[in-house]
């Protein structure tokens, strides 16, 4: 027996998006995000809850402002110290990873899912998912867009409305549409 359409998406296999498993994690998905957004900025410990609920796994000391919306949610796992702003949307068909002290600005957009590039495989509503990966201080400015598969290394800033597109290495500023390594940082103590 062939695999399921959940087997094929968890494989990072080519799979039939309409399919009611996979249409059913996205309706849960959706219902939970709606739940968090008509939460009150007023009162973010209901907010914090609701978000712990929706992500695979939270570390310490995390705040998510709505609007926020997912195709999962337990594909999502974040470390210590995360702070997303207003209105960030993660496609975590595949799953999406980041570690500490992860701070991301208004409007960003984090996609773990691609189309094929040719119209017989989009006319059979295929897709294939891989996931992004976010190290350890990182700040992504405003209007990020992030594409699948992406990896971005520590230290790490993304400027405001640039397009990841490629893997981002360690200790550095990148900006632009693609995004490019701008200039490399340094780690250097504030007093």
């Amino acid at each position: 027996m062939g695999k399921s359409e959940i087997e094929k998406l968890e494989a990072g296999d080519w799979y039939y998006f309409l399919d009611e498993e996979v249409a059913k994690r996205k309706a849960h998905a959706a219902k939970l995000c709606h739940e968090f957004n008509e939460i009150p900025a007023t009162k973010p410990e209901q907010q914090t809850a609701k978000i712990k609920e929706i992500f695979g796994s939270t570390g310490k000391n995390i705040s998510v402002q709505a609007n926020f919306n997912c195709d999962n949610g337990q594909n999502i796992h974040v470390g210590d110290n995360f702070l997303s702003n207003y209105n960030l949307t993660i496609i975590d068909i595949a799953e999406v990873s980041m570690g500490h002290n992860v701070l991301i600005g208004p409007n960003v957009d984090i996609y773990t899912v691609n189309h094929p590039m040719n119209p017989f495989g989009r006319r059979k509503y295929l897709a294939q998912a891989a996931p992004v990966k976010i190290g350890n201080d990182v700040w992504i400015g405003g209007k990020v867009t992030i594409t699948p598969g992406v990896t971005i290394g520590n230290n790490v800033v993304i400027a405001a409305g640039a397009v990841v597109v490629d893997d981002v290495p360690d200790n550095s500023l990148v900006g632009g549409v693609p995004a490019k390594v701008l200039k490399s940082l340094e780690e250097k103590k504030i007093d």
